[in-house]
């Protein structure tokens, strides 16, 4: 009979074997299912709870910051050190000090990442456009809500959004804000989720409230009319291209480019950038600057700083004399990001949904978000007013006969029989009773009690009112447009990045001039790569390579070429020769599958060296196939570094052999046959994981074991190896051929 251990295994599944001593069970499951299980509700939720931004505009970090200000009544109050408000977040916020901290920061006026900050600062809050400028910690600054942040809490307690439990059910926080405006297109916002992202760049408050108001006439109206272009915090000039930026407002998926600001100052000959990209930072500027002056590539500028202070941002370039500064900037926005592309996805949480949107689309979604806000604001207004006539009519039977309600009361001799008692006197119910037993001695008099029956006639205005509201779509768009009227008046500033319209680009090429140095390029077979210049190779002496490696590839060529190096996982590597180091003979060399960023376990095994591309390359594999393939197949017009299935990953590589012109080659089968092939028989191909043919055939267990180009009289009787057709299997070396080569 099994036993209890046994059985247990048993009901898992799993093998008696699985139990191991010290260790418990070990239980076998599928990755799959660990994933679905696992790592999926993680998945969920980042993207729904953490990451992307909802119709309202924020995430759920941004929300639980600003809801805590609220309560802490930091819309009208004076403001406060931000370490309290941080502490008190975590009420509703599961996350430490530091990560609610940077929320309120980019959240900040001081650090001017946003349009129109909901946060009003003191302090030192650092500067979006700069990577080094950091803010002060919690303790040294102070915040309070900004005036627009009103906006965003408008009716809040009148039911207007859902209310949940915060995580330990101890508050209650709500799920989204009423915001009065299209706050998800004015401030900009970015989010990483699992999978998925998001990249909403920023909008005109004016212009994105009369394209929303636009929309509410006409639904079928021409948005670019109204919404001219993205807008940013920082400034800088946007290059308008309409194919892009249609794009954007349809799709909600595309890119535009924005290039900084700046002025020449002829007296002190100097240029000064006050403006720049918002996907980039004055220290990254600055850093590839000096990068492009120390390689020679721009010769023009003396000097770089930054000059930044509190009239704001300031990068100041000295010119050399004589430099023409138009010029000069046109080669800094292509070489440098002062002009820098911005990508935008426009992915929103759409009820609990991730959904990539078009403007025109987001806003209609904002619409009718708005207008279920408005909705329940008035029915919660509306149930509010019928409470209060409902109320109202009761005071007004009493008003009939005040003496007969005193009467009752004082006739009645419980208390508790007081309500019953004017209920049945006045055929009132309890809940009007209630009330008039609550009314004070002193408001029993007709003048107060006539005045409460003029509130009847307007509430029953307001009521009528209110009903036709909730009946009228028409009535709801226009309460939403007269709101989206009042934020332009309270709240709208004219832009602050331009658009350029007639930007064309400059067909100038601000390439440096190519490094025609000479140079000798080495590759070993355990992947390390040197390069050494002549005269440091005339000076060294042998070659400091690992134990059991060797050199198998030595090029002769010039600083302006681009290397491959091709992998064992099917793959090629590109690099410029330029951008190699200088090594000596007495090191080890750069390890390349380190140096350029290879996958786990993957290793360079062959390099190629090409100026033009011009050429073809020979793929030989042991089986006896060779595929030739065009070199100007690698040839790519961006800088691609990497380029997968470089080559057939069918059969085993033996060699990759460069030529320039068709040669012979000569192959050797393990089982001692060569055979002498001229590469014009074989036909080019353009597509890289070509298979080849197959030119030399092998037999079961036999494999090519060298590959090479033959060098004329290597052989004694050379015609022996060379065939009419293809594929041969090759000729055995004769006895005296054999003395032969060995004596050559």
């Amino acid at each position: 009979m099994a036993s209890k251990k046994e059985r247990e295994i048993k009901k898992t599944k799993i093998n008696i074997n699985a139990y191991i001593a010290g260790k418990g069970l070990i239980v076998e499951d599928n990755i799959t299912d660990t994933l679905r299980k696992n790592y999926m509700p993680y998945a969920m939720s980042v993207i729904v709870s953490r990451a992307i931004p909802e119709i309202d505009g924020f995430k759920p970090s941004h929300r639980k910051l600003l809801y805590t200000m609220y309560l802490m009544g930091l819309l009208n109050g004076a403001k406060i050190k931000s370490a309290n408000i941080v502490g008190r977040t975590m009420q509703l916020n599961p996350h430490g000090d530091a990560a609610i901290y940077e929320t309120m920061v980019r959240l900040s006026e001081g650090n001017g990442a946003l349009l129109h900050p909901y946060v009003e600062s003191k302090g030192n809050f650092g500067k979006a456009y700069s990577r080094d400028m950091q803010y002060a910690a919690s303790r040294y600054t102070e915040a309070k809500l900004s005036a627009i942040a009103n906006e965003l809490f408008r009716d809040i307690d009148k039911n207007t959004v859902d209310f949940v439990d915060n995580y330990d059910a101890t508050l209650k926080e709500p799920t989204l804000f009423p915001v009065t405006f299209p706050s998800v297109l004015v401030n900009a916002n970015t989010g990483i989720a699992v999978g998925m992202a998001s990249n909403v760049c920023p909008f005109n408050l004016k212009e994105v409230c009369e394209t929303t108001i636009n929309l509410i006439k006409d639904e079928n109206c021409d948005i670019t009319e109204t919404l001219l272009a993205p807008d940013f915090p920082v400034g800088g000039e946007l290059i308008y291209k309409k194919e892009e930026i249609d794009k954007i407002y349809n799709e909600g998926i595309g890119s535009f480019k924005v290039r900084s600001v700046y002025k020449y100052d002829k007296e002190q000959n100097c240029i000064d950038i006050t403006e720049i990209p918002p996907s980039t930072t004055v220290e990254a500027i600055t850093e590839k600057i000096i990068e492009l002056v120390k390689l020679k590539k721009i010769t023009e500028i003396n000097d770089i700083r930054d000059e930044t202070d509190l009239d704001g941002l300031k990068i100041t370039i000295d010119l050399k004399k004589g430099t023409d500064p138009e010029k000069l900037m046109l080669k800094l926005f292509k070489l440098t990001p002062l002009m820098d592309s911005f990508a935008c996805n426009f992915n929103i949480l759409i009820a609990g949904s991730p959904k990539v949107m078009g403007v025109k689309e987001i806003l209609l979604e904002w619409i009718a978000f708005r207008s279920e806000c408005v909705k329940r604001r008035v029915f919660f207004t509306l149930n509010k007013s019928k409470d209060r006539l409902h109320l109202l009519k009761g005071l007004e039977k009493i008003l009939v006969d005040i003496d007969k309600a005193i009467k009752i009361i004082r006739g009645t001799e419980e208390e508790k029989e007081v309500i019953p008692n004017l209920m049945i006197g006045f055929g009132i119910d309890e809940i009007q009773a209630n009330y008039v037993a609550e009314i004070k001695l002193r408001h029993l008099n007709r003048e107060y009690i006539v005045n409460r029956l003029k509130d009847i006639e307007n509430l029953e205005k307001e009521i009528a009112e209110m009903d036709s509201i909730l009946q009228s779509k028409k009535k709801i768009s226009k309460i939403i447009i007269n709101e989206l009227s009042e934020v332009i008046k309270k709240y709208g500033k004219e832009r602050k990045t331009s658009v350029i319209y007639d930007y064309k680009e400059s067909d100038e090429s601000f390439e440096e001039p190519a490094d025609t140095s000479p140079t000798n390029l080495f590759f070993t077979k355990d992947g390390y790569f040197k390069k050494i210049s002549p005269q440091s190779l005339r000076m060294s002496g042998e070659q400091k390579l690992k134990e059991g490696d060797e050199i198998v590839s030595f090029v002769e060529t010039t600083c302006d070429t681009e290397i491959l190096f091709f992998t064992d996982k099917f793959q090629v590597y590109k690099a410029k020769t330029l951008d190699m180091p200088d090594g000596k003979a007495s090191n080890l060399g750069e390890y390349i599958p380190a140096k350029l960023s290879m996958e786990e376990n993957e290793n360079a095994v062959s390099m190629v060296v090409t100026k033009d591309y011009t050429g073809f390359l020979l793929f030989v594999f042991d089986n006896g196939r060779i595929a030739k393939v065009d070199l100007k197949s690698y040839y790519t017009k961006l800088n691609r570094k990497k380029l997968i299935s470089a080559y057939s990953n069918k059969f085993k590589l033996l060699n990759i052999l460069q030529l320039n012109e068709d040669k012979e080659i000569l192959l050797v089968s393990s089982n001692g046959r060569r055979l002498l092939v001229n590469t014009a028989v074989l036909g080019t191909k353009t597509t890289k994981s070509s298979g080849g043919v197959c030119v030399m055939t092998q037999k079961k267990g036999q494999r090519l074991v060298e590959a090479s180009v033959y060098k004329a009289g290597s052989l004694p009787r050379e015609h022996r190896y060379r065939v009419k057709s293809l594929p041969a299997a090759g000729s055995f070396l004769g006895a005296d051929e054999v003395e032969q080569i060995s004596l050559l």
